[in-house]
């Protein structure tokens, strides 16, 4: 299955970067925006955060530039915000480039740092490699009237909050605790299912070097021991089915008599092909893939951790586009809010919902 289907034409052209790879498409203006769905703009309590203006940008008619700072153009995740972001563009009278870091952190400061200097790009919609590192050139994009959209990952010391940790950005995020405890919730609910005791979970970790998957598997192992269930292992499972498949060989051989696991879905589709007939095991991934969203269907999984990721692209560059051109806009949107379900993916949440893109 494709990633995101367009529901507008779009027509590619082939403007240059002076900072790496990127990708440009350009669409003329319409007067409503199409594919934008999900949840109101709130706080993570459920409240709206306040509203931001941006003093900069011309009225509607005026064209503009979407830069957007994706994770990696190979990935599928930012294959499905730039889909969003591609839509939003073409409904609200602008073009957008993808600007491919490769989940570089330095790479993707120096996009940013290219991007100011050129002054290519009027909005920026931003997936932070390093939410820490690229601080300092954020503050530079704000100071020269580029209007910065946080997209997805936090910028800024604290894995936390939604809140913008940098005064003039807007902010639509999943802050990686709050990931975490969703993930540990549901794996306690896959041990209710079960109804085994000791109920023994494995943990997928991401990336060992990111402070993101650091501050996610923290909160997630944490509420994993406080709900009374025993955590047997904690290792690295990436963001792949191999990679998956070799860290639950390993967990298998150490703890055969394990119940449930949880990590990213692409490590979760490759871990339950390694156990297709157990029916004392349960997996939790992390992701709205096809196959994440087939896994809990078939019940083999027990729910995967969901944010509807093509309309997350697409409300950051629309907010993001609406604040350049002097509108009010929210200055913090919980992503989970683009759900009904607080991005809990349990197979009865996701009945009738489709998968924005595939692993």
């Amino acid at each position: 299955m494709a990633a995101a289907a367009l529901t507008l034409s779009i027509a590619a052209c082939s403007r240059p970067s002076s900072s790496g790879g990127s990708e440009t498409t350009t669409a003329a203006a319409t007067t409503t925006a199409a594919g934008s769905s999900g949840g109101s703009a709130t706080s993570a309590s459920g409240s709206d955060t306040g509203p931001a203006t941006a003093s900069s940008g011309g009225d509607t008619g005026e064209e503009l530039s979407v830069g957007f700072f994706g994770f990696a153009k190979a990935n599928s995740f930012a294959q499905a915000t730039w889909a969003g972001v591609q839509e939003a563009a073409a409904a609200n009278n602008a073009t957008a480039t993808f600007l491919d870091s490769n989940f570089d952190g330095p790479t993707q400061v120096n996009q940013l740092q290219d991007a100011v200097t050129s002054k290519l790009y009027d909005v920026v919609v931003i997936q932070a490699n390093d939410g820490t590192a690229i601080v300092p050139a954020v503050k530079q994009a704000l100071a020269a009237g580029i209007t910065v959209v946080v997209e997805f990952t936090p910028i800024g010391g604290r894995y936390d909050t939604i809140e913008p940790q940098v005064d003039g950005v807007i902010s639509i995020v999943d802050a990686p605790t709050i990931n975490g405890e969703g993930l540990a919730e549901m794996a306690l609910g896959a041990c209710e299912q079960l109804a085994v005791q000791p109920c023994n979970v494995a943990y997928l970790q991401g990336f060992d070097n990111y402070p993101l998957d650091a501050a996610r598997t923290k909160a997630a192992e944490d509420a994993i021991k406080a709900g009374g269930a025993e955590l047997v292992a904690s290792v690295i499972g990436g963001y792949t089915a191999d990679s998956g498949r070799t860290a639950f060989q390993n967990v298998l051989q150490a703890h055969p008599d394990v119940n449930v696991v949880v990590g990213s879905s692409q490590a979760i589709t490759g871990a339950a092909a390694l156990a297709p007939d157990r029916d004392d095991l349960l997996f939790v991934g992390n992701g709205g893939s096809t196959q994440a969203f087939e896994g809990v269907m078939s019940g083999k999984w027990y729910g995967t951790y969901n944010i509807p990721e093509k309309t997350e692209g697409y409300r950051a560059t629309e907010m993001g586009l609406a604040a350049h051109r002097g509108e009010t806009v929210p200055t913090a949107t919980d992503a989970r809010s683009l759900t009904t379900y607080e991005a809990l993916g349990t197979k009865e949440n996701l009945t009738g919902q489709t998968a924005d893109y595939s692993d």
